[in-house]
């Protein structure tokens, strides 16, 4: 982690994503700006919350870790999000690995101070509602999903979610990450994305995969998207 002393860089993410409609320019005057490299971990399952993230740029992904060591993949963030809502109101170790997919930027606030002289902040307080909510919705989303409709249908809504307006759609994920995302495993996924296939909906050269009929793609995804990947 690097922590970048560029107040211009700083002020410029506040402005882009409308921080200060959450946050008070008093608890704003406590942000830093923290860089993660790809690959580098950024908060880790069973420490102490040192600081509450906002994640202004790049992409992040969230695991939860079991006793016996393995870990499950529960979603990926990208910018805007915030990271440490439930830890920072319960004042309990963190309960997920976090770490960086790509190179990130997320404003850092020192998570004692917040607790110290904001937790009674009414507009700090309706942010983290909000983005608690917003996160409990996902899940409750998300997991319905994988359970009711088959890794066809969810597959299809995970391509739609990240159509651009290119004809094509180039996977920051693995195929493992995937597959844990959607709740399959790796054999199942490469045989659904084959099915596609097959069916002229697309078309897979690596991790590039070119969309050949888009409105079919959408009817499969049955207009509910896998939220926060």
């Amino acid at each position: 982690m690097k922590k970048i002393s560029d107040n211009n860089l700083l002020n410029h993410y506040i402005v882009k994503h409308n921080i200060e409609n959450i946050l008070d320019k008093d608890i704003l005057r406590h942000a830093q700006l923290h860089f993660y490299e790809k690959e580098e971990y950024i908060l880790e399952a069973e420490s102490n919350l040192e600081y509450y993230y906002l994640l202004v740029d790049g992409k992040i992904k969230i695991s939860y870790l079991f006793e016996n060591g393995k870990s499950m993949l529960l979603k990926f963030y990208k910018d805007f999000n915030t990271i440490g809502d439930l830890e920072l109101l319960k004042n309990i170790p963190i309960l997920c690995n976090i770490d960086a997919v790509e190179d990130s930027y997320l404003i850092a606030l020192p998570s004692d101070i917040l607790r110290k002289k904001y937790l009674n902040n009414i507009k700090f307080l309706h942010h983290l509602i909000d983005s608690l909510s917003e996160k409990l919705y996902a899940t409750i989303n998300n997991s319905s999903y994988n359970f009711v409709y088959p890794l066809i249908n969810r597959l299809s809504s995970y391509l739609v979610e990240h159509i651009t307006d290119k004809n094509y759609i180039v996977l920051n994920s693995s195929f493992l990450e995937i597959a844990q995302f959607l709740g399959t495993t790796y054999r199942h996924l490469n045989r659904t994305f084959k099915e596609l296939e097959s069916k002229s909906i697309i078309k897979c050269e690596d991790k590039t995969i070119y969309i050949l009929d888009e409105d079919r793609l959408r009817e499969l995804s049955k207009n509910v998207y896998i939220k926060s990947l």
